[in-house]
């Protein structure tokens, strides 16, 4: 006789089903709702039978399964959805019993019969991702069916999915064409939903009013269309058009369904809150694919001018959000395979490179930016990003032939404003290009300025612009606009060039401690950025403090090994920096 608690293990593929929002149809019709579970339980079980499946555990409304074979289990996925629609056809929306489908291969433990482990927490993961009537497959699944059945599958990317340590590959599976004898209504809706775009895709919902005072509704609702709108400035941005997100208004929302129906990754949803001369909104921000929560913060205002408030707060909203969706689609680039890459997935992890400012990481983003381009040779944001990694190899000492990366930097940027010369990033970096390494600071004013008017909320428009302002010898104006790119971007990646800049516009007009401060803010998020070492040993020279000089020429020998003045002023744009470099020669760095 076996003993009951025994364990064993193996590979099996795990067929894992739930029925969508089982509690709402009992709460609803409890004898009706257990007739119809019956009746689908049977297609189910009949089903998993003839494709030599075996059912372990069930609970309830879900149906735990395993298969010898991940063809067979997707097969039976599939063969069931069609055969659970016919008898959902002709009941009304709201009645119907819809399961979601989850597939993984994996290693499980089973014990008396009943399956555990890991395997089973992944296919039950990927069964909370699917669609109701749908299926959703692992990565590893895929790999075995890809090439054997003529199905459709969709690459969902990367999911971070709850209590799963490593990150899982999805993808939703659909057969090639749907049965005539299925609910038309559900086949309309499936063909009808947008694919996720090859970029970061955002749909902002209608804030809930929380004032108890229906007049306040046009102020939420204001603030929503402020938050579109500054959103729809960023060209790397896919937003979904306010009358598509205001069909959820006054609703009880499924986040991810709102994200299946619009077809966007991140949905930003919130409440607004006035009493008392004051305005409160709180915003978070969902991944509706994953179901997990990235963001959320509260924005606290006097409400005087009601226009110029929701402003304020659209703009804090986006410059807190915008780096959270560029950080998280970075991450999941870097999780993806190799062999899956597309030139977006290219760019993104150019873009984990170029952030880092290094001689390796800039080489190494210039590399990917080129294998983007060979795949896209008009993916404008490939083509400034490289344009910038030449003008960094240039201004960091990095180069062997500095002409010709002079040469190409001003090649790709202009290539980028071939494609579109409207588009406020690319300005910006061809206004970076255009001073550093043209030295025309006039033009260079000009499409940092247009940068900022077409979007005042992008962190590198103002950072831009004081560059264009600091090469111009206008040291004040440059100060305003990297510390509005700070209070932009609080938490950006790059703000240690943006301090270091700043450092060193405060030399220029003599503010020699603020400089200092600036430039140890610049220190602590990149102790290898040697601007900010050449920031601190000309504002120390300047105050005296000798030793602590020293110390930082030392840093910047060691962060820039063949540093010298000269060399340093032919690189480009350090002709108005006379007072930081008669700091330079005092703390005893070589001419």
């Amino acid at each position: 006789m076996s003993d009951p608690v025994a364990v064993s293990r193996k590979l099996v593929a795990v067929f894992a089903a739930d029925v969508e929002g089982y509690s709402r149809l009992m709460g609803a019709d409890e004898v009706g709702t257990l007739k119809g579970l019956t009746e689908r339980r049977a297609i189910l079980d009949r089903l998993i039978g003839q494709h030599r499946g075996r059912i372990a555990n069930t609970a309830g409304d879900s149906v735990l399964a395993e298969f010898g074979s991940a063809v067979e289990a997707v097969q039976c996925a599939v063969d069931a959805q069609i055969a659970l629609a016919e008898a959902n056809a002709g009941l009304a929306p709201d009645r119907r019993i819809s399961f979601r489908i989850g597939i993984h291969i994996g290693d499980v433990m089973v014990r008396a019969g009943d399956l555990f482990g890991d395997g089973v927490n992944v296919a039950a993961r990927l069964q909370s991702i699917a669609k109701p009537g749908g299926v959703c497959i692992s990565g590893t699944t895929y790999d075995q069916v890809r090439k054997v059945l003529p199905m459709t599958f969709v690459d969902l990317g990367v999911q971070q999915v709850k209590n799963i340590h490593q990150p899982i590959r999805a993808y939703w599976v659909s057969a090639p064409s749907e049965p005539q004898a299925a609910d038309p209504a559900l086949a309309a809706e499936a063909d009808a939903l947008p694919p996720l775009p090859d970029k970061p895709s955002i749909a902002v919902l209608p804030f809930q009013n929380m004032s108890g005072d229906a007049e306040q509704e046009y102020f939420a609702d204001g603030m929503v269309d402020e938050i579109i709108t500054a959103l729809s400035r960023f060209k790397s941005l896919f937003v979904v058009a306010r009358n598509s997100s205001f069909t959820f208004k006054g609703r009880s929302v499924d986040i991810k369904e709102v994200g299946h129906t619009l077809g966007v990754r991140y949905v930003l949803e919130g409440s607004v809150r006035k009493a008392s001369g004051r305005v409160r909104i709180i915003g978070q921000l969902i991944d509706a694919v994953a179901g997990t929560h990235l963001w959320a913060d509260r924005f606290e205002r006097d409400l005087v001018d009601v226009f110029a408030l929701q402003d304020e707060i659209a703009g804090a909203v986006v410059s807190a959000i915008e780096p959270k969706l560029l950080q998280t689609e970075i991450a999941n680039a870097t999780r993806r395979r190799t062999e899956s890459l597309t030139a977006y997935d290219l760019y993104l992890r150019a873009l984990q490179q170029f952030n880092a400012t290094s001689r390796e990481g800039i080489a190494e983003a210039l590399r990917l930016t080129k294998r983007a381009l060979e795949l896209e040779p008009r993916f404008d944001a490939a083509a400034a990003m490289a344009g910038i990694c030449h003008m960094q190899r240039v201004l960091f000492g990095y180069a062997v032939d500095p002409q010709f990366e002079r040469n190409e930097a001003v090649r790709l940027s202009r290539l980028a404003l071939s494609m579109d010369d409207g588009d406020a990033e690319w300005l910006a970096d061809a206004a970076l290009i255009s001073a550093f390494m043209v030295g025309d600071c006039e033009s260079a004013i000009e499409m940092a300025d247009r940068a900022v008017a077409l979007n005042p909320n992008l962190f590198l428009a103002w950072h831009c612009r004081g560059w264009s302002y600091r090469i111009a010898g206008n040291p004040g104006e440059a100060l305003r606009s990297f510390e509005r790119a700070a209070r932009m971007s609080p938490v950006d990646t790059r703000l240690h060039l943006t301090f270091a800049a700043m450092g060193s516009s405060l030399i220029e007009l003599r503010r020699f401690d603020e400089a200092i401060l600036a430039a140890k803010r610049a220190r602590r998020q990149s102790p290898s950025y040697s601007a900010s070492y050449r920031c601190l040993a000309s504002a120390f020279a300047h105050l005296g403090r000798n030793a602590e000089a020293r110390e930082a020429a030392e840093r910047v020998m060691e962060t820039d090994p063949t540093f010298t003045i000269s060399g340093w002023i032919a690189r480009g744009g350090q002709e108005n920096s006379k007072v930081q470099i008669e700091g330079l020669r005092k703390a005893g760095l070589p001419e």
